[in-house]
């Protein structure tokens, strides 16, 4: 057992001793065992205790500190402080719709190659001794962790999980492995419309938020007929463009390069809520484009695809549950994803840029979130400039956004009700008549003055 391993595991080793002295044996279990064989770090221990009735473990558990029941039905303990489940092995029978509809079986006798059973895919049905260090992979998990290939660990229990249909384009967009032939066929008959909004929207989060490539998460829905249950996105395959513009193919082969794009440039951490709202936005900001493409001549064209992309961004998102503040932000990003390239070729004056800050601002963005989706459109396709990783009218709109200090925040409103007031007006409807103009004064002339700007309203 490497060292690193070693140092993970030595928090739980005296209670994987104090099991085994009781009669059991616990064994790390799922995700922790795969990123480790994969070499990649990861905290979420999951512990599975064979040989112990519940109330044993529980009482075994309860020497190391207060025992916390977090799903006793499904025999899962917790000791408080402790970032650790502690689990039963368990059969699963399917009773009802909905990744929900399970009857569970706890039992201590079960062996691991039965209780992994259970689990999604092979690479998640493997095994790791506390004590031993032993790797236990009856289903052939690390085989297909080699040869990068997603296969299910039982094909007639993963059926009746109508869930892991995305928790297989979210892996394979994570570790950049493909599903073999027989789970993609699985997948194809299951009925993703049992799931709740929030189970979906989880599984897109990290998927866009954790995937190396989103867009082979994506093409999996495309593949296995997924899709069906994403109609907004569905929309997007087939649909022509401008071969100049777009040497690279569809709307869907497009939108797929601009994804994994946005992928690249996730900022991570702390910035989290800001990557999920561009990877989303970069996902819906050509959805406008089925319903306005169409040919002239040798052309083809999509008109007024931004603001006709909002409304199919709102109800793709509003089905996931999506939190207000996502859509909001996407929708806005949506309308104006096209605006950095134009402002530059424009030449777009210092107003417009102020007013598109309000308008994003209103959305809870900002210019430089933009300019990161304009980005990941420029260089998610094939002509010569993106290639080059050359984008000059990028480059140029966040520049002038800075140069205005307005990259990160509108500017505040300089004349407030306040100052109306002071000059002896009653609050009423004439206010925000007053204050709308002096706005648009603010922004076209950049002043900061409340006096001025009152001035040139009142003298108009």
């Amino acid at each position: 057992m490497d060292r690193s391993l070693e140092e993970s595991l030595t928090p739980i080793r005296p209670i994987a001793k104090a099991i085994h002295d009781a009669g059991g044996r616990a064994l790390v279990v799922g995700g922790f065992v795969r990123d480790r064989l994969l070499g990649r770090e990861s905290k979420d221990l999951d512990v599975e205790v064979y040989g112990l009735r519940i109330e044993a473990l529980e009482d075994t558990l309860g020497s190391f500190g207060e025992v916390i029941a977090i799903g006793r039905s499904f025999g899962v303990l917790q000791i408080k402080g402790l970032e650790c489940d502690f689990a039963m092995p368990r059969r699963d029978n399917k009773i009802g719709r909905g990744h929900k509809g399970f009857q569970v079986e706890l039992d201590p006798t079960l062996g691991f190659d039965e209780a992994a059973r259970r689990r999604d895919l092979t690479i998640n049905s493997i095994g790791l001794d506390v004590i031993t260090g032993e790797v236990l992979d009856p289903h052939g998990g690390e085989r297909d962790l080699r040869a990068r290939v997603l296969r299910a660990t039982d094909p007639l229990h993963f059926s009746e999980d109508p869930l892991r249909a995305l928790r297989v384009a979210q892996f394979a967009a994570r570790f950049e492995m493909s599903p073999d032939d027989d789970l993609i066929e699985l997948c194809r008959s299951l009925d993703l419309s049992e799931l709740p909004g929030e189970r979906t929207f989880e599984e897109f989060r990290k998927m866009l938020l954790k995937g190396v490539r989103p867009s082979l998460g994506l093409e999996f829905l495309r593949v296995s007929g997924l899709l069906r249950f994403f109609p907004e996105l569905e929309a997007m395959v087939g649909v022509p463009q401008d071969p100049i513009w777009h040497p690279e193919g569809t709307v869907w082969e497009h939108t797929m390069l601009v994804v994994d794009e946005a992928a690249n440039m996730r900022l991570g951490g702390e910035s989290d809520a800001e990557d999920l709202i561009v990877m989303f936005a970069a996902l819906c900001h050509d959805l406008g484009k089925p319903a306005t493409t169409f040919t002239e001549g040798d052309r083809v064209r999509s008109p007024g695809h931004e603001a006709e992309g909002v409304e199919p961004s709102r109800n793709f998102l509003e089905r996931m549950r999506s939190p207000t503040d996502l859509i909001r932000a996407v929708e806005v990003l949506v309308d104006t994803h096209l605006a950095p390239a134009q402002f530059a070729h424009g030449p777009a004056k210092p107003k417009a840029y102020r007013r598109l800050a309000r308008k994003l601002d209103a959305g809870g963005v900002n210019l430089r979130v933009l300019h990161r989706l304009a980005v990941a459109d420029h260089f998610g396709r094939t002509t010569p400039d993106a290639l080059a990783r050359e984008f000059p009218a990028g480059d140029e709109f966040l520049e002038k956004a800075s140069s205005l200090n307005i990259e990160d925040k509108a500017d505040d409103d300089v004349v407030l009700g306040r100052h109306l007031i002071a000059r002896g007006m009653q609050p009423g409807r004439e206010f925000g008549e007053i204050l709308s103009r002096c706005r648009e004064i603010q922004d076209e002339t950049g002043w900061g003055d409340p006096d001025k700007i009152l001035a040139e309203h009142f003298e108009e």
